[in-house]
């Protein structure tokens, strides 16, 4: 067996991975990056890109059927479920292997292949054909999706999770989607305006990662509209067909039973923390199953073990994953002088139409701080620049703290939501008052007026200072 000492260790080459390497190089050139699969992120692998190819396919067909409304005809709409399978690999291919460019890149001697398992605090196993002394270790390996017991056996190559949508030779017929999270409303909506017929089954009437109360209810109100939602469908049971897959599940206490090509299964991701054997490290885990961490340093307890990314489960986004890897690399470089990391502001994006964001604290986390504070809102429905492009739906709400009229948060679901997403998660890091907000330029006729007009209900709320009078009066409310 082959022996290595180093200073770092890494398992896992995703995103918080490579983040992490790259910070420790800073430190130390005795770093070692351990991988059991295959070079990639998730993001460009099976996540950000290769859903965004697909759903921009999906916005594509929506805009030709759309164009009407504005005047303008074309021939009859056809979709071409070969073609649109073939730009989503290829393009997904292409970002998989800038990321593999990166990693190839790196000096060989810091790469071992093959699964990573402690056998001492400060020593792990790679295989059976490498022992890896290191004096600290960061954690980086990710997550998978969640498939439920049994429905696997039960479906065999019927089920599919949204790793395997990307390698699609073509589109299939039909797709029961379970779960209604980011990815499975995502996928749907993608689905079901690409020509597949799409049935989601969700277990409540939340959809999404919104938290507010009205922002969830106008978001099922939408999505609904659209797509074949199944509200509280309980009891959800597989079985194969044939080549089909039968979906028996209970809603409003009546019995269903269905046939499709296939079941998306997208009840969440779960840590990769399996097969690690933690406990020889002295690693205690919480009652959730996962190490108690700090997110400021990444380090775990006060171990030489430090987490990073998605398998930490805080939050599993690619920026976040990145700031995480970068964070606890460092400070695994750098031990013991470990050092807090101040966070960016929350932000998260879901790229359904209409788009859905988080930016700053969102209501939940609001009330479970117990923290004062006052709504602002505007509706979309009647919102200038929304209204001329035909994009008018949605709400937003925007957060402010009372006394100090410092902007805390929003939740929104509406036209260009990623865009003023950033925009207020700017403004929450940059710990921007209300009225400093409104103080602010904004253009006209531009979607960000809807953000004037919630910020300006929320300071008539707040009651702290002077709110502008000026409208366009020609224009409607909320232009």
């Amino acid at each position: 067996m082959k022996t290595i000492a180093v200073d770092v260790a890494i398992i896992g080459s995703g995103t918080a991975g490579m983040s992490a390497y790259r910070a420790a190089k800073h430190h130390t050139d005795r770093v070692v990056l351990i991988e059991s699969d295959k070079y990639g992120t998730t993001c460009a692998r099976v996540g950000c890109m290769p859903s965004k190819l697909l759903i921009a396919a999906a916005d594509s067909a929506h805009r030709a059927r759309q164009a009407p409304l504005f005047g303008v005809h074309t021939g009859p709409l056809r979709i071409d479920g070969v073609e649109v399978m073939q730009r989503v690999r290829s393009e997904r291919d292409r970002f998989v292997g800038l990321v593999l460019d990166a990693v190839e890149g790196w000096p060989a001697a810091d790469k071992v292949r093959g699964h990573a398992q402690f056998v001492a605090p400060n020593e792990l196993r790679v295989d059976d054909h490498t022992q890896v002394f290191a004096k600290r270790v960061v954690i980086a390996t990710g997550s998978a999706s969640h498939v439920p017991d049994g429905w696997r056996e039960a479906l065999g190559d019927r089920l599919i999770t949204s790793d395997d949508v990307f390698d699609w030779q073509t589109l299939p017929a039909s797709v029961a989607v379970v779960g209604g999270g980011v990815i499975g409303l995502e996928l749907a909506q993608a689905l079901d305006r690409l020509g597949v017929r799409v049935k989601m089954l969700a277990r409540n009437r939340r959809l999404g990662p919104l938290t507010d109360p009205a922002l969830s209810a106008k978001a099922l109100a939408l999505f609904t509209h659209e797509l074949s939602i199944v509200e509280d469908a309980s009891a959800v049971r597989l079985s194969r067909e044939g080549e089909q897959a039968q979906v028996t599940y209970l809603a409003a206490g009546v019995e269903h039973m269905e046939l499709y090509d296939f079941v998306l299964v997208a009840t969440g991701r779960r840590p990769r923390l399996e097969g690690l054997n933690l406990a020889a490290a002295g690693i205690q885990l919480d009652a959730c199953g996962r190490p108690p961490f700090d997110r400021e340093t990444g380090q775990i307890a006060d171990s030489t073990v430090f987490i990073a990314g998605d398998v930490s489960n805080a939050h599993p986004l690619l920026h976040e994953a990145a700031d995480d890897g970068r964070i606890a690399g460092d400070n695994a470089g750098r031990f013991p002088d470990v050092r807090v990391r101040p966070r960016r502001a929350p932000l998260a994006i879901v790229f359904t139409d209409p788009q859905i964001t988080i930016a700053g604290a969102s209501f939940r986390l609001l009330h479970a701080a117990g923290a004062e504070f006052e709504v602002g809102e505007v509706n979309f429905d009647d919102q200038g620049r929304s209204r001329v492009m035909a994009q008018n739906s949605g709400l937003l709400h925007v957060y402010g703290a009372r006394h100090t009229g410092h902007f805390l948060g929003a939740e929104m679901i509406g036209p260009a939501a990623e865009h003023i997403g950033h925009l207020l998660s700017w403004a929450v890091q940059h710990q921007l008052t209300v009225q400093q907000m409104l103080d602010s330029p904004f253009y006209h006729p531009v979607i960000e007026e809807g953000v004037r007009t919630a910020l300006r209900d929320l300071n008539r709320r707040l009651r702290l200072g002077p709110v502008p009078v000026e409208r366009c009066l020609d224009c409607g409310p909320g232009a």
